[in-house]
């Protein structure tokens, strides 16, 4: 269970600081009491919080006092850390594809094309595996962006279909070391995209640098002989025979 989606309710999500902050096992009514909840709406909410990981429960008498009778069930939270980046950020990809390049890099490239060929790569690897899952046969423009933005949205672009066959990104998922290195990170960036075209097979569309102040520098839009054929006028009717 994804720890981010079980901590978007609102009383959950306040449990869960209460027992953190405690600093000590804390039992269901305290819990419930905490946010001004039933008892047995809180049990439900910490039972959530322990099958996603991030409470653990055990039956413990308050304070370590030892009574007669069944002892109450009390939770703390777990050593897992949660890390959310909104908007999204995959520096870590990044950081892959550097290391890639560097255990790679032949003895007839730089550093840089290195980088650009580890990326293509992945991307391409990205594209085959989606397309693998998702067996969509022969895809045009439209219907390869719609399977792209599936697979960019999971990517953290936050894609937006400007047109049919145009997809903006909105999002750059390796800001700010993009604005640091722009030339080899938006390189990279472009390389990955293409792959991720090219995995999936999709025609006619192609990955563009077009940058854009707070979006990423790519865009995904018709390659060039389809755009010319849609904007001549051959495109509204076929020339007289």
């Amino acid at each position: 269970m994804d720890s981010v989606s079980v901590l978007s309710e609102d009383s959950r999500r306040r449990m869960f600081t209460f027992i953190r902050r405690a600093r000590r096992a804390v039992t269901r009514d305290e819990a419930a009491a905490s946010v001004g909840i039933s008892r047995k709406l809180a049990a439900f909410h910490l039972d959530k919080l322990v099958t996603a990981g991030l409470l653990r429960a055990r039956y413990e008498a308050p304070g370590g006092v030892r009574k007669v009778g069944r002892q109450p069930k009390v939770y703390e939270p777990t050593d897992a850390q949660i890390t959310v980046n909104i908007p999204d950020r995959r520096h870590e990809l990044l950081a892959g594809l550097l290391l890639d390049a560097v255990l790679t890099e032949g003895a007839d490239e730089n550093a840089t094309q290195a980088a650009l060929r580890t990326s293509e790569r992945r991307g391409r690897e990205l594209g085959e595996a989606a397309r693998e899952e998702l067996r969509p046969g022969r895809m045009g423009p439209e219907r390869g962006l719609t399977a792209c933005e599936h697979l960019l949205e999971a990517g953290g672009y936050e894609p937006f279909r400007e047109t049919p066959t145009r997809l903006r990104l909105r999002n750059c998922p390796f800001h700010p070391l993009a604005e640091k290195a722009p030339d080899l990170v938006c390189g990279m960036n472009l390389a990955f995209l293409g792959g991720c075209l090219k995995g999936l097979q999709v025609n006619g569309i192609e990955a563009v640098l077009a940058p854009e102040p707070g979006e990423c520098c790519v865009r995904l839009m018709p390659s060039a002989p389809d755009a010319d054929r849609e904007s001549g006028p051959e495109a509204a009717e076929p020339p007289p025979a």
